[in-house]
C-alpha cells in the first residue's frame, strides 16, 4: 500500500489540530511533513468521494504540500464556493489527493526537524520514548 498525498495531508492536519487522535511529540505545535520523492498513478475520478474528503481535510495544509512538491499555485488558496458542483476544482483536488503517492524520502517536521522515513511508500511514524 503506497502512501498517497491524502495520508500525508491528514497526518499534517492531525499534527496541528487533534492531540487526542495522535501520539504527539513533546513540544510540537506546528507540523507540516515534507514529501521528497513522489510517483503519479492514474486513479478513477469519484466526485462524491472527493467532495466528502474536502470537508474533512485542512485545505491550507494541502496547498502547502502541493507547493512543496513544486506545483505552486495549482490549487486555489481556499476551497471554492459550491465546490461539490465544480468538476474542474474537484478534478484538481482528486489529482493531488488520490494520484500522488509518496514513494521514498522523509516526512520532516519543520518545527523540530525530526525525520520520519518513508520506504517503499510506507511511513515509519514511530517516535522515540524521549519524544512522547
Amino acid at each position: 500500500m503506497q502512501m498517497r498525498l491524502t495520508t500525508y495531508i491528514f497526518m499534517a492536519s492531525m499534527t496541528m489540530k487533534d492531540s487526542n487522535v495522535r501520539q504527539c511529540l513533546k513540544g510540537v505545535t506546528v507540523g507540516f511533513p515534507l514529501a521528497q520523492e513522489v510517483k503519479v498513478n492514474e486513479v478513477d475520478f469519484n466526485p462524491e468521494f472527493i467532495s466528502r474528503m474536502i470537508q474533512k481535510l485542512d485545505w491550507p495544509a494541502l496547498c502547502k504540500a502541493v507547493d512543496n512538491l513544486g506545483h505552486t499555485n495549482q490549487l486555489p488558496p481556499s476551497v471554492v464556493e459550491d465546490y461539490e458542483n465544480n468538476e474542474e476544482f474537484l478534478k484538481k483536488a482528486h489529482h493531488f489527493l488520490m494520484e500522488i503517492e509518496v514513494i521514498t524520502g522523509n516526512l520532516v517536521c519543520p518545527e523540530t526537524g525530526r525525520k520520519f522515513p518513508v520506504t517503499d511508500g510506507i511511513p515509519n511514524m514511530l517516535a522515540n520514548e524521549d519524544e512522547v
